[in-house]
């Protein structure tokens, strides 16, 4: 799974192990990252902290599938096996859409998106390739899109902390769980009525 050796859940402190504990009940196994990372708690403890500041918040008009749409455009930028795989399947979660996550990731451009999120996602790609290059013209083109400036500060955000995440996850030959290939690429049997 990883040139570094990931520690074992008993061995982590306690509050490390309850969150790990928490994700596995919800989602029914561990994402390689969480182990991966923990072998340095305090790094891991800040790295889940700006993720959740980030990711989680409900301020803002981003939705946390336009959320998962910046981190898997702007992984696949970044050649980031992991992030594409495990956020493009919680982008198909979230949009409801089997198809939308290998789209945004081989060409956003000609994804089944609104033109709102393709105006998001150029801005995020920018900023992911050409920061350097980031001028009034591209914040002026968000505008009738409705993003603020608070927005694009969370679009440049999750695109920086990716950035941080996809090198970390490449460099440690961090591998996707085979679990997210399936995740929201079949829809679920509704459960009958009780």
């Amino acid at each position: 799974m990883n040139r570094y050796p990931a520690p074992e859940l008993k061995d982590l402190p306690e509050d490390m192990r309850q969150r790990i504990l928490e994700v596995q009940e919800k989602s029914g196994f561990v994402p390689n990252v969480f182990l991966a990372l923990a072998r340095r708690p305090a790094e891991w403890r800040a790295f889940f902290a700006y993720h959740d500041a980030l990711m989680l918040k409900e301020e803002g008009s981003l939705t946390k599938g336009e959320r998962e749409m910046i981190v898997t455009a702007t992984s696949a930028a970044n050649n980031c096996l992991y992030c594409v795989v495990a956020h493009g399947a919680i982008l198909r979660i979230y949009e409801k859409k089997p198809l939308v996550a290998d789209q945004v990731a081989v060409n956003y451009r000609k994804a089944d998106i609104a033109p709102r999120q393709r105006a998001m996602l150029d801005f995020a790609m920018k900023v992911c390739l050409h920061s350097d290059a980031i001028e009034d013209a591209d914040f002026a083109a968000l505008q009738p899109h409705g993003y603020t400036y608070d927005d694009n500060w969370d679009n440049a955000a999750i695109t920086a902390f990716f950035g941080l995440s996809n090198r970390m996850a490449r460099f440690s030959d961090m591998m996707p769980n085979p679990e997210f290939y399936v995740m929201g690429r079949i829809p679920r049997e509704k459960k009958p009525a009780a």
